[in-house]
Order: structure tokens, then C-alpha cells, then sequence
């Protein structure tokens, strides 16, 4: 299985795991051992929002493509993440965010305050 990963800035939190032709996102079971080499999934077709593009059977692998969500203090690595070729069962590991410190956890913190203060006051 090769899994491609799109970024996109967004707090949301994705676990992984597959098992064979499987893939289990957040907790919800995808099954593609049904298709045979060659047939492409229309993305439009998965009931998630996790799937950034059609799924693909080449060569007997299927190729996948997922969004990446990219936290405030997202890591070169998940901004321009490599694809995960041969991607043995169990949990996907996946880029990891930059460690962010106590002062950028704080200015984001007070920035998010105001930004609610502002939306409160209209």
C-alpha cells in the first residue's frame, strides 16, 4: 500500500491503522480488498472526508491519497510530507508536529481570546 498525504492547515486529529487492504480512519472501517488491479474509486464515492482522491489498484498495490491535517505548530515534515510506500499493518506513522514552546502556546492562546472577545462583541 502506498499512502499519499496532502496537507492542509487544520487542528483536526487523524489516526491511522491498517490491517491488509483496510484502512481504519479515526475509528471508522474502510474496506478496498474488493478491488481488483487496474479499477479506480472515485474519492467522490468514500463516505469520509479524510480522502483527498480516488483510490487506485496498480500493479496489485493500492494507492491511496489522504489529507494531512497541519496544526499551528506543524512540522516541515507534515508540510511537505513524503509518500509512505510499503506500509506494514498496524498504526500509520505519520509526520509529527514541531514541539511548540510555552511562549508561542501562549501568544496563541491570547490570540484566540481576542479573536472570541471580537466575535462575542458583534
Amino acid at each position: 500500500m502506498r499512502i499519499i498525504l496532502d496537507p492542509q492547515r487544520r487542528d483536526d486529529l487523524l489516526e491511522v491503522v491498517k490491517a491488509g487492504d483496510t484502512l481504519v480512519v479515526n475509528g471508522e472501517s474502510f474496506d478496498f480488498s474488493p478491488m481488483d488491479d487496474g479499477d479506480t474509486l472515485p474519492a467522490i464515492a468514500i463516505t469520509s472526508g479524510w480522502f483527498s482522491g480516488d483510490v487506485d489498484r496498480v500493479n496489485g498495490r493500492l494507492v491511496i491519497r489522504m489529507w494531512l491535517p497541519n496544526p499551528w505548530n506543524y512540522s516541515p515534515e507534515q508540510a511537505f510530507p513524503e509518500p509512505l510506500l510499503n506500509v506494514p499493518d498496524g498504526p500509520v506513522l505519520l509526520p509529527r508536529p514541531r514541539a511548540g514552546s510555552e511562549v508561542e502556546q501562549a501568544a496563541r492562546d491570547e490570540a484566540l481570546s481576542m479573536i472570541e472577545a471580537m466575535k462575542n462583541a458583534e
